[in-house]
């Protein structure tokens, strides 16, 4: 079959791969539609992956076409969308609850073969089946939602709260959303890309501009999101938080990016600086999020592109054109 492989540090391929086969618990998933993440970019770069080659891909949805000796919650022909963690659920982290932390943390697309390809395999386990209604090569988009939905558990948020949301890429937009509908006061969303800023006022926000001088709230927010893992972003966010306020990293920033605090000001403010890693106990509820239509993915999907352009896409990304760019198999 054909696969996008990640074959060494800054080179990405075509190329043809075994077709796979599924173990007992296991199913085989036709791929639909393969979701491009800052994730996929890291791993270009030499991070995240433990090793190359990889064929990348952790968010993506598809027709189920093989199962396991033991499968029996799907079928073939079932429709599903694939939550790629993959956890031990046996050291300390995963018997806490803790599962995203996980000592041997792995995940479809970043350790194991991914959905960039014809077919990938998954534990059934991790399979959500998807209602008539949902199309299926929208449905790479409830993988992100799950980490946005992840997010907003991290943040406990309070009703009526004041939202500063760095960067409407992807990311951004989903916090906005989800803002929006768990009950926030206000909704301001910073980016210095102004396609990405168009289509944040498209969504409906309160403020949206590409410095936060230009929003006027003095006293700062209530909740903080950086979503571009941007050291410059994340060091103007920081500043950004009001009194009792809490600053969320969510974007993910490359290993090297290092920013200042102020203790003595997250002493006094009692400012909480908390992060949100990846996807806990929130695909299901993202899958059922998306069926409601906590999402337009006619807004958040900009590109769906064969999976020949693999290469292409990736460079797209990495230069920030568009929003979320789907492969198609």
């Amino acid at each position: 079959m054909k696969a996008a492989v990640i074959e060494s540090v800054g080179r990405a391929v075509v190329t043809e791969v075994p077709d796979p086969t599924p173990g007992p618990r296991e199913v085989v998933v036709e791929v639909a539609a393969c979701g491009l993440c800052g994730t996929d970019l890291h791993i270009l770069q030499g991070e995240f992956a433990p090793k190359l080659p990889i064929v990348p891909g952790h968010e993506f949805a598809g027709e189920v076409v093989g199962v396991g000796t033991q499968v029996t919650e799907v079928a073939v022909g079932d429709r599903v969308a694939v939550d790629p963690s993959l956890y031990c659920h046996e050291c300390r982290y995963c018997r806490t609850g803790h599962n995203n932390l996980c000592e041997r943390w792995a995940a479809i697309g970043v350790t194991t073969a991914g959905g960039a390809a014809r077919y990938a395999v998954a534990p059934v386990a991790n399979c959500v089946k998807l209602p008539e209604h949902v199309r299926t090569e929208d449905a790479a988009l409830i993988e992100p939602l799950s980490c946005a939905v992840r997010g907003y558990d991290v943040l406990r948020s309070r009703l009526g709260a004041h939202v500063l949301i760095y960067g409407s890429g992807t990311m951004g937009l989903m916090m906005l959303e989800l803002a929006k509908r768990t009950g926030a006061a206000s909704v301001d969303v910073v980016d210095v890309n102004p396609e990405r800023l168009r289509t944040a006022r498209r969504l409906g926000v309160t403020g949206s501009a590409t410095g936060a001088d230009e929003l006027e709230r003095p006293q700062g927010w209530d909740v903080v999101v950086d979503a571009t893992g941007n050291a410059a972003a994340i060091q103007d966010g920081l500043g950004r938080v009001a009194k009792a306020g809490t600053f969320l990293q969510f974007g993910v920033a490359d290993y090297a990016t290092r920013v200042t605090i102020d203790p003595y000001r997250i002493y006094n403010q009692e400012i909480t600086i908390t992060g949100s890693m990846a996807v806990l106990h929130s695909f299901e509820r993202a899958a059922e999020l998306f069926a409601n239509g906590v999402l337009d993915p006619d807004v958040f999907i900009s590109d769906r592109l064969p999976l020949e352009r693999y290469p292409e896409a990736l460079e797209q990304f990495a230069a920030g054109v568009g929003r979320k760019i789907v492969i198609v198999p």
